[in-house]
């Protein structure tokens, strides 16, 4: 029997990609930003790539293969919650969640209600208000109240859709970033990052008929379970603990953008 017949037809087989490099998160400037907002060290990027057609109704199918595949076992990256140092999952996944998130937005255009709104003002600087706590996060500006409040008058400059979105939902973990995060008094550095992570993870074509550029990424947020219980992107559940699985099922690429709530590398 050939070596080929014994691949159980329609399964997803993964190579880990160590040569892919993710810029928006190396670079000089991005990397004093995310010390800041005590995330790094803690936020990291890895690239997969697979060999069927991906079908987003298989998503979980697609998942769970990706968890229990040889070359992503030694390879996927995740923060012990003991020892604060990364290492692999030393264990058996039995079931996984793998929730859909909405990626349309193309443009940054998609916050410029921050402004409209006096959330932040024409000159970029976030607009204060009196600390209030919502927890774990000190709310001391409009900007996280907006993102975090629910019954502050003005949540709704976000719709429910519009929160939702992978680019809000990028956005929003930056500026709430890690436990001990210095906040920026202006609006521009939580935008850029936002922007450069963004187009560093999600692929885009020019659709041929409508010439019209396109997303062809589909984005999930994925969490897997062992016999005790959760046990990726970690055994704590925390709003700042997340994996994003990003699929290219043109290139039949995966990106995986992981962060673990905690406090970042300071050196």
């Amino acid at each position: 029997m050939a070596a080929g017949e014994l691949r159980d037809l329609g399964a997803y087989y993964f190579r880990f990609l160590p040569q892919k490099t993710f810029q928006s998160l190396s670079s000089q400037e991005i990397t004093s930003r995310l010390r800041q907002w005590s995330m790094l060290g803690r936020i990291k990027a890895q690239a997969f790539g697979f060999d069927q057609t991906f079908q987003a109704y298989r998503k979980d199918d697609f998942v769970m293969a990706f968890f229990k595949d040889p070359n992503v076992i030694p390879n996927l990256k995740l923060l012990s919650d003991s020892s604060g140092q990364w290492i692999t999952l030393g264990t058996e996944v039995k079931k996984i969640e793998a929730i859909n998130v909405p990626c349309t937005q193309l443009s940054m255009s998609f916050f410029h209600r921050l402004y409209d709104e006096d959330i932040v003002r024409d000159n970029g600087h976030i607009v204060k208000c009196l600390d209030s706590f919502c927890d774990p996060f000190l709310i001391s500006d409009e900007l996280r109240r907006v993102l975090l409040v629910e019954d502050s008058e003005k949540y709704e400059v976000f719709g429910q859709p519009d929160r939702e979105e992978f680019l809000f939902c990028l956005f929003k973990h930056l500026c709430l970033g890690g436990a001990l995060c210095q906040y920026e008094d202006v609006i521009n550095p939580y935008l850029e990052t936002t922007k450069l992570i963004y187009k560093d993870l999600v692929s885009v074509r020019k659709n041929p008929q409508t010439k019209k550029i396109q997303i062809t990424s589909f984005v999930f947020k994925v969490s897997a379970y062992d016999s005790a219980g959760m046990c990726y992107p970690s055994t704590k559940n925390h709003e700042q603990t997340f994996s994003y699985f990003i699929v290219d099922p043109i290139k039949r690429h995966l990106h995986v953008l992981y962060h673990c709530y905690g406090v970042g590398d300071m050196s």
